[in-house]
């Protein structure tokens, strides 16, 4: 399955990109699993560690941890006060 993520404001400073394409491996279906494994890339991806406060929008609707994904979904993930 391959999703585009968008990462907004600090995040998007911290990880060096404003987007990406991602094929997930078996068994990263939802949002929570999705962050976990993008928290796994290592120091750089240290916001998506669990406990960080962080927001998710799956095609644009706020998504909580379980949210299942799909093929060609959008996943955004800002932190919870975004500035202009």
């Amino acid at each position: 399955m391959v999703i585009r993520i968008l990462y907004f404001a600090s995040l998007r400073e911290s990880v060096g990109q404003e987007a990406e394409e991602l094929v997930l491996p078996e068994g990263i279906d939802t949002v929570g699993k999705l962050r976990s494994h993008i928290a796994a890339r290592g120091a750089q991806w240290d916001a998506f560690a669990v406990g960080k406060t962080l927001r998710a929008a799956v095609n644009q609707r706020m998504a909580p941890a379980d949210t299942a994904l799909g093929e060609g979904d959008e996943v955004a993930f800002f932190p919870p006060v975004t500035g202009g």
